[in-house]
């Protein structure tokens, strides 16, 4: 039997790490390269970074800081698959197949494609083909309207398409998708739990793994979304406010009957995915914080 994949969210925005609320407030949480030096000893099982920068820019320093750090994005997904030891995969700003080609060549080993996926479905047949399914990783943003119906969104969640999740999700797997990632605009930040109707209906239509993100407020929201059909649970901002979040997080999901990996084994003199280059295997714990409160998602 498969295991249920933790896989903690992470938002990138101008080179540093962010929370969101329904795609739109975002508050600096930290720095890419840290946190992933953190997820390294809590026991995940993949990392997914998705990168909403609109302007072009990649600043690795927080405003209070005075030593400038920055970076290309490629430099930013070097570094982190240095200290990465789980599958890995970038998402965001992706349009050609340069661009998967790049992210690949530098650490990613999978990217996730959203909005020119979108726009030329048969960009998904053309990445397949080249760099094989389980590489490629289709991420849908949700709105749920009135009417129950739910709709595809792009660019960052502020453009509809007129898409119907549930027939993209269909048409993505059948185009040569390894995996759909489902993001809840509507709940992302709330902390009010999945939209299951929707996790139930994507899951009963496709037969590749579904990712699930947005809504998290609590640990026991993970195992709702997995017995509403997940094969993954994701989720952003919970992560970042408790130390050895994701450890505690195991441990309810596995008391709930979920077939998880509770112990995390990693090789501390790991190679990168590029020949010569080290990984380091530090740890950087960042203080405790508190999360969101939980709140209506509508």
């Amino acid at each position: 039997m498969l295991k249920t994949r933790l896989i903690p969210c992470l938002l990138m925005k101008n080179g540093l790490l962010v929370r969101s609320e329904q795609f739109s407030l975002h508050q600096i949480v930290g720095n890419p390269v840290h946190q992933v030096e953190r997820f390294n000893t809590w026991a995940v099982d993949e990392l997914v970074y998705l990168d909403i920068t609109r302007q072009g820019e990649y600043d690795m320093r927080r405003d209070d800081h005075k030593i400038k750090d920055k970076k290309t994005l490629l430099e930013i997904i070097e570094e982190v698959s240095r200290t990465c030891f789980v599958p890995l995969t970038f998402g965001g700003g992706i349009r050609t197949i340069e661009d998967i080609r790049t992210r690949i060549a530098y650490g990613a080993d999978k990217v996730a494609i959203n909005t020119q996926a979108a726009a030329f479905p048969e960009f998904i047949n053309e990445a397949a083909r080249i760099f094989g399914s389980q590489a490629i990783v289709v991420s849908i943003d949700v709105r749920c309207h009135a009417a129950g119906a739910w709709e595809v969104f792009v660019h960052g969640g502020r453009q509809p398409t007129g898409l119907d999740v549930i027939e993209w999700a269909k048409e993505a797997e059948r185009r040569g998708a390894g995996e759909v990632f489902l993001n809840s605009i509507d709940r992302d930040g709330k902390g009010c739990g999945y939209d299951l109707p929707l996790i139930e209906a994507v899951s009963r239509e496709t037969t590749i793994p579904v990712i699930i993100c947005g809504g998290v407020g609590r640990f026991e929201h993970l195992v709702d979304g997995v017995h509403a059909g997940a094969s993954a649970v994701s989720a952003a901002n919970i992560f970042h406010f408790t130390e050895h979040s994701t450890q505690h997080a195991k441990k309810v999901l596995a008391k709930a009957g979920v077939n998880v990996r509770l112990s995390a084994q990693f090789r501390t003199n790991s190679t990168s995915r590029r020949p010569g280059v080290s990984r380091s295997s530090t740890s950087k714990p960042n203080e405790s914080r508190r999360p969101a409160s939980e709140s209506r998602c509508m």
